[in-house]
């Protein structure tokens, strides 16, 4: 297949050439990134398959609208690992479709079909090319080393498949896929999908609340900061790094301090002492298809970077001893008598003078356009 990729880094001209290929039937396949994907706009796209999950419906509406445009039918495929189900299921809350699971095929299934393409290729060789010279160099081999033909034809189809291999190597565990669950949560247990060995002992990996138990140990640790591989100029956004760490590393939001977007990079404050796997899993999360390639900032890094606008959140709860409901109920304040002290201004009342209860013993004047009473 003809295929060519397409990124933000190229250039306008050279990216407009792509699309162009694309449009005339020059190219069969396109890699494109998100950004770069949104300026598609071909009929004949008939298949986008999303390598990884988007980490914000948006961009995923954008993805699959590359495809089935004016009025035609199109696919979207979405690769989803099992960590990522809250995600697909947000999706398919904002497209208002459900994803349909496939069946992913077995090792049997994909070596059967790649025999067949490769016998197809076979043959499509014998009836439309010259093999006059080929044929001599195997006739030089059977003569001089007395092989059987078989043996000839075997060890050349060897290294024709080489670097695609016919039959996929079996990992030594017996592992083999046969259907895709509608859940994850109707999954059989792991050791019945063996086909071979026996059953391995659960008790041998921490469970999963063991596993979030040793990562929530970080929690009284200070924030520092580490930086972050994707910045302003990839389209990241805080939401989509905050929701990224979240999801994959298994942080809560509370978590996770400010965060400072750069062109090329990002930091953001993390507690200082996470697990080394924790570690290893952010290294891997991806965001705007960008690795995050996490690590912490050096002392002199961190002191070169904007400081925090705000110190961290504390608990500023009373902490010490409470005082004691009196027994007695309280008096409410008393006023002064009429005509001592000095009373508050209030509203005046009809059987008192006006001017006794204004600031500064001024007269009460009537508001303009009020009426007044005409003298007897």
């Amino acid at each position: 297949y003809a295929a060519a990729a397409l990124n933000g880094d190229m250039t306008q001209g050279l990216r407009e050439r792509v699309i162009e290929q694309l449009k005339n039937g020059a190219l069969d396949i396109v890699i494109a990134t998100d950004v770069a994907a949104r300026g598609i706009d071909v009929p004949r796209v008939s298949h986008v398959i999303n390598y990884d999950i988007p980490y914000d419906t948006e961009a995923y509406v954008h993805r699959i609208g590359r495809t089935g445009r004016a009025g035609r039918e199109g696919v979207a495929i979405l690769f989803v690992a099992p960590r990522e189900t809250r995600m697909l299921k947000m999706i398919e809350r904002a497209t208002r479709q459900p994803i349909t699971p496939i069946a992913l095929p077995s090792n049997e299934e994909v070596t059967n079909l790649r025999v067949a393409q490769f016998k197809r290729q076979v043959v499509d060789a014998i009836g439309g090319e010259d093999l006059g010279f080929f044929m001599g160099i195997v006739n030089d081999l059977i003569e001089e080393n007395e092989l059987d033909i078989h043996e000839v034809a075997a060890a050349l189809t060897l290294l024709a498949q080489r670097d695609r291999p016919l039959q996929l190597e079996q990992s030594g565990r017996g592992w083999e896929i046969a259907t895709a669950p509608t859940s994850f949560e109707g999954r059989a247990p792991r050791a019945e999908h063996f086909t071979t060995g026996a059953p391995r002992e659960r008790t041998q990996r921490p469970n999963r609340d063991e596993i979030l138990a040793r990562r929530r140990a970080f929690a009284d640790g200070a924030l520092v900061r580490y930086r972050i591989e994707v910045g302003r100029a990839h389209g990241a956004s805080p939401k989509e790094i905050v929701g990224a760490i979240a999801n994959e590393g298994g942080i809560e939001g509370k978590y996770i301090g400010q965060i400072h977007l750069f062109d090329d990079f990002s930091t953001v404050e993390l507690p200082a002492n996470l697990p080394d796997d924790l570690l290893g899993t952010l290294k891997r999360t991806r965001v705007r298809q960008m690795a995050l390639n996490i690590r912490a900032l050096s002392a002199a890094e961190a002191a070169t970077m904007p400081e925090r606008r705000r110190p961290m959140r504390e608990d500023t709860s009373w902490q010490g001893e409470r005082r004691p409901n009196d027994a007695a109920p309280r008096n409410p304040r008393a006023k002064p008598a009429y005509g001592e002290g000095k009373p508050a201004w209030s509203k005046p009342r009809g059987d008192r003078p006006q001017h006794d209860n204004r600031p500064g013993g001024r007269p009460h004047t009537p508001a303009a356009g009020g009426k007044k009473r005409r003298p007897d």
